[in-house]
């Protein structure tokens, strides 16, 4: 029998045998921990990170996990425009696409990025 976690990891290796991030479009990847949400643009090819925000530092500290997360994804497309990054994979990390997983997605598309 497997627990979540193991469930999570084998729906991220599928997920990763499919989505790989470039320069001229690097993967938006996210990690959902109980209480916050972080998300990174990277590049694979040469295995760095070119922007990342995170719940832990922000305006919307008091607001809701979702809306924390909205912000973040807003945080996240500022600091990729800055870098000249407009178009980006969207890698969900084998979570769910719902819930703050989605909400991340949704401001990182409000803030200007096109996944």
């Amino acid at each position: 029998m497997t627990n979540k976690i193991q469930r999570r990891t084998r729906r991220r290796r599928h997920i990763r045998k499919k989505v790989s991030g470039t320069a001229e479009r690097p993967r938006l990847t996210i990690f959902r921990s109980a209480k916050q949400i972080y998300a990174q643009v990277i590049d694979d090819v040469a295995g760095a990170t070119l922007a990342s925000a995170s719940s832990l530092k922000g305006e919307a500290a008091e607001a809701g996990k979702v809306a924390r997360a909205e912000a973040v994804g807003e945080a996240l497309a500022a600091a990729c425009k800055e870098r000249g990054i407009t178009q980006v994979v969207f890698d969900r990390n084998g979570y769910i696409y719902h819930g703050r997983v989605k909400a991340v997605a949704d401001g990182a598309r409000k803030g200007g990025l096109e996944l």
